[in-house]
C-alpha cells in the first residue's frame, strides 16, 4: 500500500489534482477517475498563473476512485493504476491495481480504464501542458 497526500475543499472535501504535463524528451501526468473509469467532473479548473505542466483541475475523491499516474523519458512509459482504498486526515491510501514498464502490463487493465489511460499518456506528452486532459464537462 502508498499513501498519497490529499488537499482538502473550502468546505473540507478531500482532493486531488490532475497535474502533469511534457517537456522535451519526458514528462508525467496524474488523472483522476471515478471507479468505473469514467471521468469525474472538477470543482474547480485553473485558468491563472503558473500553468505549465502544473496543478490543472481539482477532483473531489472517494474511496474506489482511480487514481492513474504516467511518465515516460522519450515515449518509454511506466504507467501505475491505483485505487484509493482508504481516507485519513490528509491523506489516502493507495491499492496498487495494474502496473506498466518495459513495454508489458504485469496484469492488463480492464476495457471501461482504456480511455483514461489514453489521456494520461496524452497529458505526459502534452508539451508545457496548461489544461485538464480528462474531465467531465457541465
Amino acid at each position: 500500500m502508498e499513501t498519497i497526500r490529499l488537499y482538502r475543499t473550502r468546505k473540507g472535501h478531500p482532493a486531488l489534482w490532475e497535474q502533469g504535463g511534457g517537456a522535451t524528451n519526458t514528462g508525467y501526468s496524474q488523472i483522476i477517475t471515478n471507479e468505473d473509469g469514467t471521468p469525474k467532473k472538477p470543482v474547480y479548473i485553473r485558468y491563472r498563473g503558473s500553468l505549465s505542466q502544473g496543478e490543472h483541475a481539482l477532483f473531489i475523491v472517494n474511496i474506489g476512485d482511480i487514481i492513474i499516474k504516467t511518465d515516460h523519458h522519450r515515449k518509454d512509459f511506466n504507467i501505475y493504476i491505483y485505487k484509493i482504498t482508504s481516507i485519513e486526515a490528509e491523506e489516502a491510501e493507495l491499492q496498487l491495481l495494474h502496473e506498466y514498464s518495459e513495454g508489458e502490463w504485469d496484469v492488463g487493465p480492464p476495457q471501461n480504464l482504456l480511455p483514461a489511460i489514453t489521456a494520461a499518456k496524452d497529458k505526459a506528452t502534452c508539451y508545457h501542458c496548461r489544461e485538464p486532459h480528462y474531465y467531465r464537462q457541465g
